[in-house]
C-alpha cells in the first residue's frame, strides 16, 4: 500500500468517526461536502474540472450537491474508500495527484475539531508530502507581498519563492503544505515584520 492509500484510508476512517454532519475546514463544506467533493474529483470527469477553472464552477457545484443528497453516507465512503476507477488518471498517478489531496482533507476533518494536535507522521509520508511542496508554494505564494523562505525546524531551507522583504517561515513539511494550501490551522512560526506577516498570511493562498 503506498503513502495515497495508506491516507485515504484513514481519511476514510476519520470522517466515519465524525459523521456526515462535522464541520471542515473548507468553507461551510461539512464532511458529506467533502466526500461529495472526493467522488466528484476522481467519479465524474465530466465535472471535475470545475474544481479549478472558475467558468465551470457552477455546474460542478451543481453535481456535487446532486452526489451529496442522492447518496448515503457509507455509499459515499464507500466510494472514497475505493479510490478512482481503474482506467481514470487519477488511478493511474496516484501517487503524484492523490497524496497531498487526501492528507490536506484529512486535516481539514480533524483541525476543525476542537483540541486537534498535529499527527505523528511516518517517515514515507511526510517524504511524499515534501515532495509535491515546493510545486504547490511556487503555485500559491508567487505574487505573496514577501520572500518567503519555508524552513524545517532544523534549519534546512524547504523552498524560498518570491521578492521583497524575507518572511521566513519554520515547521514540519507537512504544517507548511497545508499553509500554501490556503490553511490556517498550522503549527509554524513566523519571522519577520509583524505587518508582513500579516499581509501574506491574508494573501490568497491555495489553488
Amino acid at each position: 500500500m503506498t503513502a495515497a492509500q495508506r491516507e485515504r484510508a484513514a481519511l476514510v476512517e476519520t470522517m466515519h468517526s465524525v459523521g456526515p454532519d462535522a464541520p471542515t475546514l473548507c468553507g461551510d463544506w461539512t464532511t458529506r461536502d467533502l466526500a461529495a467533493h472526493l467522488v466528484v474529483r476522481e467519479r465524474r470527469l465530466d465535472a471535475a474540472p470545475g474544481i479549478m477553472v472558475p467558468f465551470l464552477a457552477g455546474y460542478t457545484d451543481k453535481v456535487q450537491q446532486q452526489v451529496a443528497q442522492s447518496s448515503g453516507w457509507d455509499q459515499l465512503l464507500d466510494k472514497v474508500a475505493q479510490g478512482p476507477p481503474l482506467l481514470s488518471p487519477f488511478k493511474i498517478l496516484d501517487p503524484l495527484v492523490n497524496m497531498n489531496e487526501m492528507y490536506i482533507h484529512h486535516e481539514d476533518v480533524r483541525r476543525s475539531q476542537p483540541d486537534w494536535e498535529p499527527r505523528p507522521l511516518d517517515d514515507a509520508t511526510v517524504k511524499a508530502l515534501r515532495r509535491g511542496l515546493a510545486l504547490m508554494a511556487r503555485l500559491t505564494l508567487a505574487k505573496a507581498p514577501a520572500k518567503v523562505s519555508l524552513r524545517t525546524p532544523q534549519g534546512q531551507e524547504l523552498v524560498s519563492i518570491g521578492k521583497g522583504p524575507t518572511l521566513t517561515v519554520t515547521g514540519e513539511p507537512q504544517e507548511h503544505l497545508l499553509f500554501v494550501s490556503g490553511r490556517d490551522a498550522v503549527r509554524l512560526t513566523f519571522d519577520g515584520d509583524t505587518d508582513l506577516v500579516n499581509s501574506v498570511k491574508a494573501a490568497r493562498r491555495g489553488l
